[in-house]
């Protein structure tokens, strides 16, 4: 399970590793400064388009895998 601190510390390291500030981070990612700090902070009620926006500026990928889907099964339906 993702604990919504491991995805702060996470994303708050990225962050700074690509030396942007929380302002320009939310910037670049068209949300408001407090949605970053929030984020960073551990905040549980982060909107979904608000994480997508700030993983795609970071250059974040997630990656979801599940027991019961293959995601090569081409016979699968959707």
């Amino acid at each position: 399970m993702l604990e919504p601190q491991f995805l702060a510390t996470f994303i708050k390291k990225h962050r700074k590793a690509s030396g942007l500030s929380q302002l320009q981070l939310a910037e670049m990612a068209g949300v408001g400064k407090t949605s970053v700090f929030d984020l960073e902070n551990g905040k549980e009620t982060i909107q979904l388009d608000t994480l997508r926006k700030i993983l795609n500026v970071l250059n974040i990928k997630v990656q979801l895998i599940s027991p019961l889907i293959n995601p090569l099964d081409k016979n699968a339906k959707g």
